[in-house]
């Protein structure tokens, strides 16, 4: 497993910039990659970040139009990135806190077309939208790449200190149903495990401002907090330095 933190100006265009290329060089030739998408505000600086940076054909921005002048991204083909999320809460997909209404107004109104789109969650008991997820992940070879936040609290995804879903090893269990046992992200949630993390084959972070100080020290420190137990052949922290608390070169 390699783990790298990278200190950036900014995490969005950081995030867009590593994703398009990764894209860009995975997806294609009729083969579908998956990118399972994150939820929070930096997500979505992130995610109109990456689709700025590349055109809906999937060409580099800066190649004329409203976004000339941003950095050259070779993008990906866009028809070939099936889009997944790896944490949800269990509301109406039009709901403000829905996850997939900020990839929806973030991301892929802004691209076009894409390949096959996953909601995680729409209606029913999430127990049974949680089972549905498990069935459609446990064929992929890959979960490709998976984008995580980190909470104040340390938790990543839905996987919240202390909580049931945080504990699970099984490498067969992929998604369950969550809550914050400490009363503080509210909804039950559906969430990746661990071991479905693991199945990545690149995990990014994206830290962001003074209010996750505290959790990225700790995750640095080696606390045992559910974002320290991420794994996968490569975890990429990009961060910036009110979230560093100072200056300070890629770690």
């Amino acid at each position: 497993m390699s783990v790298t933190f990278q200190v950036v100006p900014s995490v969005a265009e950081a995030f867009a910039t590593v994703v398009a290329e990764e894209l860009g060089a995975r997806a294609g030739h009729g083969r579908l990659y998956p990118l399972f998408l994150s939820g929070g505000p930096t997500a979505r600086l992130a995610y109109q970040a990456l689709a700025s940076t590349t055109t809906p054909s999937g060409r580099g921005a800066g190649e004329g139009g409203p976004d000339a002048g941003r950095a050259r991204v070779a993008g990906p083909a866009w028809s070939d990135v099936e889009i997944y999320w790896g944490d949800e809460r269990c509301v109406p997909p039009d709901d403000p806190d829905s996850n997939y209404r900020l990839g929806r107004e973030s991301l892929l109104d802004r691209i076009g077309a894409t390949g096959p789109v996953h909601p995680m969650y729409e209606s029913g008991p999430p127990e049974q939208a949680a089972a549905a997820y498990q069935q459609l992940l446990a064929d992929l070879s890959t979960l490709g790449i998976v984008h995580l936040g980190l909470g104040p609290d340390g938790h990543c995804a839905s996987l919240f200190p202390d909580s049931d879903g945080a504990a699970i090893t099984d490498p067969a269990t992929l998604v369950v149903v969550n809550t914050d046992p400490h009363g503080v992200n509210p909804h039950p949630r559906l969430t990746l495990t661990l071991p479905a993390i693991a199945r990545a084959d690149l995990v990014i972070f994206t830290v962001s401002g003074a209010s996750k100080r505290d959790a990225l020290a700790r995750v640095r420190g080696g606390d045992d907090l559910p974002a320290s137990r991420v794994t996968a052949p490569r975890v990429l922290w990009l961060v910036d330095e009110d979230a560093l608390g100072a200056p300070s070169a890629a770690a």
